[in-house]
């Protein structure tokens, strides 16, 4: 492997890594299917499967996208804005639901519990596709820095995409070294409490983010 060939793949990584371990939406909710060994490994990929198709998207269309957000495609990312805004405020309403039920005496804890495969993928490709945040992230700023290592700009989307998926299997996997902290359903009151603040919040960073980059 050469040492700009190694440079665009390490480079992809550290940059992919760095947008995606901050907590989002994606990372709370593959945490909590962690938590609760559910469906890990289909969502861990399922994520960092749709995180990589975007990367590579980007990648394939820099040179295209990067100057036509404001434009041509300013309507994509404006249905995506409105429509991801009320998917969180509703998972946030959802979640604050939840943490009033495991507030009361006798809660059980939601380890037991199932959640339908069918739910969970729906709710993943919702946290992923209708987060603005993804596209700019994996699309534009992937996308439009991996310009600068041309001719190695693939290897550089392979870097970031393995990045992503690495990412999400180890916080998937990862979440029940944490599951006797969980045994409580005080616990998971908390988390669901800070998940629908997590989600207002997004929603609210959303709402008054520009689209343009």
């Amino acid at each position: 492997m050469s040492t700009a060939i190694a440079s665009a793949f390490i480079s992809g990584f550290l940059t992919s890594l760095a947008l995606i371990v901050p907590i989002g939406a994606q990372n709370a909710f593959v945490l909590k299917l962690g938590l609760m060994r559910q469906h890990v490994l289909v969502i861990a990929l399922l994520c960092g499967l749709m995180d990589a198709v975007l990367i590579l998207l980007g990648v394939s269309l820099a040179s295209t996208l990067a100057g036509a957000t404001a434009g041509q495609y300013a309507w994509v990312l404006l249905t995506v804005k409105y429509v991801g805004v009320a998917f969180l405020v509703a998972y946030g309403f959802r979640a604050f639901r939840a943490a009033y039920r495991h507030a009361q005496p006798m809660a059980e804890t939601p380890l037991n519990q199932n959640i339908a495969l069918k739910s969970a993928v729906l709710t993943a490709l919702g946290f992923t596709l209708l987060n603005p945040h993804v596209y700019l992230d994996t699309v534009l700023l992937i996308g439009g820095i991996s310009v600068q290592f041309k001719p190695h700009e693939y290897e550089y989307a392979v870097g970031a995409l393995t990045a992503s998926i690495t990412w999400f299997l180890m916080l998937g996997f990862g979440a029940r070294l944490l599951t006797p902290l969980f045994a409580k359903a005080r616990t998971w009151m908390v988390l669901e409490a800070v998940i629908g603040l997590l989600m207002w919040s997004i929603a609210y960073q959303i709402w008054h983010m520009p689209l343009s980059v």
